[in-house]
């Protein structure tokens, strides 16, 4: 795992490209690591991506041979390190981007899933694929697809495993846009920067009350979304965006 801080932006990238980036245990707490270290006040936002011309192949196959485990082992493997990386981008104070450089299969889909933006190359291809080793979507994506996607579409990448295309991906909401590999870094990098002149402490609570809001009835969502617009009310942020309204000109954020 490779960590790269720049301009308010920490680029998190999958360094295996030998092994399609395939997710281990130390990959995944290790990405979880360096998105709680996120704040408002020192990030802007966060990027996800890959090494090489694959995002992710999803776990480790070869790792998953070797386990010897009980079932509360598992458990706690599963939920401490793929739960753990599920939590960490949904729960992150800033957006996290998802640049999708190459194929993201399995644990990899589940990533792009649980993140604020993603753009995929076109040529990027992804799936559910956990059914092909007999498994249940984890990293969220039993939480996530359902919600992007839509049920029956969840059911069908979760139940055939089958692989769809960036476009596909695109059509079902899994992603913002597929576009051509050579312009995946301009539009990542235009969608960062539209980010980074917004107030992040706003963001983040916009961000923590639309994903509490998912699970909630309207009264329990409006009476939430109150409490964050009464904190966004007494922000810097919010001062400064009425000034600029007022005075006619752009509002210059921290």
């Amino acid at each position: 795992m490779r960590v790269d801080d720049a301009d308010g932006v920490r680029t998190v990238t999958f360094d295996r490209p030998e092994a399609k980036n395939a997710f281990t245990a130390d990959v995944a707490r290790e990405l979880s690591a360096a998105l709680e270290e996120l704040t408002p006040e020192a990030f802007d936002a966060a990027v996800i991506t890959g090494d090489g011309d694959a995002f992710s192949a999803g776990g480790d196959i070869r790792a998953m041979a070797e386990r010897d485990e009980t079932a509360r082992e598992a458990y706690e493997r599963v939920r401490g390190t793929l739960g753990r990386v599920a939590e960490a981008i949904l729960t992150a104070p800033v957006p996290v981007v998802a640049r999708v450089n190459g194929d993201a299969v399995g644990a990899g889909t589940s990533v792009v899933a649980a993140c604020d933006f993603a753009y995929a190359a076109r040529d990027a291809r992804f799936g559910a694929s956990f059914v092909n080793v007999g498994l249940v979507p984890d990293a969220g994506a039993t939480v996530t697809l359902p919600r992007l996607v839509g049920l029956r579409a969840a059911k069908e990448l979760a139940f055939t495993g089958k692989l769809i295309s960036a476009e596909r991906a695109a059509e079902l909401d899994l992603v913002n846009e597929a576009v051509a590999a050579a312009a995946l870094d301009a539009t990542v990098d235009e969608t960062v920067e539209t980010l980074a002149a917004q107030p992040t402490e706003t963001l983040a609570l916009a961000k923590e009350a639309i994903h509490a809001n998912l699970g909630r009835s309207w009264t329990d969502g409006l009476e939430r979304e109150a409490h964050a617009q009464t904190l966004a009310y007494d922000t810097d942020a919010h001062e400064e965006g009425v000034s600029a309204f007022l005075e006619k000109r752009r509002p210059e954020f921290d």
